[in-house]
């Protein structure tokens, strides 16, 4: 992988969501779906992360170009794409699984990632509650799982949950959008 291609890992709820948020944005080249943060043995299926009791937060792995987009722009977009400010939760999904999360790869994510929170407080009236953490094993979740919303717009969880965020998405971030 060239060195321009870096790799950012996040979760801001159901991957489906914010799977389709960053398939939208200029400067990235791929976008899995997967699991990671949780202390079961072995790799996890999506119906035990459902379960929350695997400690794994649904997330998303973003390769990009950093000489398209940076590091620090993809996460203002994450952070404006879901809410930061509800502890395991985001709408209806409750639980661990769903948890706003930055795992970082390198020191340099770590402090952007810091950062960032620290500047883009001021914009909520509550507290963020995202999570910073070192990035651990990171499981790739089932076929089913990726690229869903492209694969599943009729669905009512696309229509009611999914293209709201693609609307906010597109009205604060359309000149980082494909």
């Amino acid at each position: 992988m060239s060195k321009d291609i870096q790799i950012m890992t996040v979760g801001g709820g159901c991957f489906w969501c914010t799977e389709a948020v960053f398939q939208e944005v200029k400067g990235v080249k791929k976008v899995v779906s997967g699991y990671a943060g949780g202390n079961a043995p072995g790799k996890p299926t999506y119906r035990e992360i459902c379960s929350g009791l695997t400690g794994h937060a649904e997330v998303i792995q973003v390769s990009f170009d950093a000489n398209i987009i940076s590091f620090e722009e993809l996460l203002v977009i994450f952070m404006t794409t879901h809410d930061p400010t509800t502890l395991n939760r985001q709408g209806a999904d409750v639980g661990t699984q769903y948890r706003s999360v930055i795992f970082y790869h390198t020191e340099t994510q770590q402090k952007t990632a810091t950062e960032v929170l620290k500047q883009i407080q001021s914009y909520y009236d509550h507290k963020i509650t995202t999570e910073i953490s070192a990035i651990p094993i990171f499981y790739e979740a089932e076929a089913a799982h990726q690229n869903y919303y492209r694969e599943n717009t009729q669905q009512g969880y696309c229509s009611f949950v999914i293209e709201p965020k693609l609307a906010t998405l597109r009205k604060l971030h359309l000149d980082k959008l494909r």
